[in-house]
């Protein structure tokens, strides 16, 4: 075996590890996560599962502090908003579904909008996005923005020469204006080899699971590599302001890039753990003229499974 191919077996491996790793974390939020992480229940050898282990508690220490930083944006009324960009497959979802997964959906939210209709192509380029944007005590995670005009229209062609131009004059503007109306604005760009690209999308292609992921436009934007890279290039360059710059995330390897952001994104934000008022469970009521009502067999779902242990 050459070395090329043994570095693509390596990079398959991980890649079926970090899939079984994603389900492993459904498994800790079920059960007693400290028992599962001592137990030999992680894949591979010693090495590797040391290595999910610094992980998994890694990544549950920065949720613990992304609760108090939820805490503090209630309390004080904060406005947050976060973009996140990069190439297809980049890890842009596997980070927000993180940093969401233990954050109340009516604090914290994603914005993942479809391509515009028909009538949204008529409006200004910002009009549908600034309908997402957080009121006080709010936090809006963007997955992709209104930066597809810098990358995807530009590189597909849905946009003209003179759209392209007007959004690098008004997108300075437009985000200086939010960050002076009291939102944070936080913008990252996760950035990830032609290489590692390649194998997850080879992933995707070969995993029913993961099919769903990959589009036309996905597919196309594999061929159009160099394309999208001076489209990059070009849109940090033009829109790295002080007022709103832009961070660059590491992202060949999906579990540090997110432990990266996430330990970024915190040290941004100057939040404080608000203290929170004691929580005792009040006594049932119970009326001695009451009882309760049977369900009817014909509206119980059927128990096809049983316990499971």
């Amino acid at each position: 075996m050459t070395p090329s191919e043994e570095e693509l077996v390596r990079r398959i491996h991980r890649e079926v590890a970090d899939h079984y790793d994603e389900e492993f974390e459904l498994a800790l939020e079920d059960g007693d996560a400290q028992a599962l992480l001592d137990s030999d229940s992680l894949p591979g050898g010693a090495v590797d599962r040391e290595a999910r282990r610094h992980y998994f508690k890694e990544l549950f220490r920065l949720q613990g502090e992304l609760v108090k930083l939820q805490s503090w944006v209630v309390a004080t009324g904060q406005k947050i908003v976060i973009v996140f960009e990069g190439r297809d497959a980049a890890g842009k979802g596997g980070v927000i579904k993180r940093i969401t997964q233990r954050l109340n959906p009516r604090v914290c939210r994603v914005a993942a909008l479809p391509a515009p209709n028909d009538r949204e192509r008529t409006q200004w380029y910002f009009q549908r996005y600034v309908s997402h944007l957080p009121a006080a005590g709010e936090i809006v995670l963007f997955d992709r923005s209104w930066y597809n005009r810098a990358g995807v229209e530009r590189v597909m062609g849905f946009c003209t020469d003179e759209q392209y131009e007007e959004f690098f004059r008004s997108v300075p503007e437009f985000e200086k204006m939010l960050v002076r109306s009291g939102i944070r604005l936080i913008k990252y760009w996760f950035s990830i080899s032609d290489e590692e690209q390649e194998l997850r999308f080879l992933s995707r292609i070969h995993d029913p699971l993961k099919q769903w992921k990959l589009s036309p436009m996905d597919l196309e934007s594999r061929r159009r590599w160099e394309a999208y890279t001076k489209a990059k290039e070009i849109m940090l360059a033009r829109t790295h302001i002080p007022e709103a710059r832009w961070w660059v995330v590491h992202a060949d390897d999906k579990k540090v890039a997110r432990l990266n952001c996430i330990h970024h994104l915190l040290t941004l934000i100057p939040y404080r753990e608000i203290e929170q008022p004691e929580i005792v469970l009040p006594e049932r009521q119970r009326s001695h003229d009451y009882a309760r009502q049977p369900v009817p067999d014909e509206m119980w779902v059927p128990q096809v499974y049983g316990s499971l242990g």
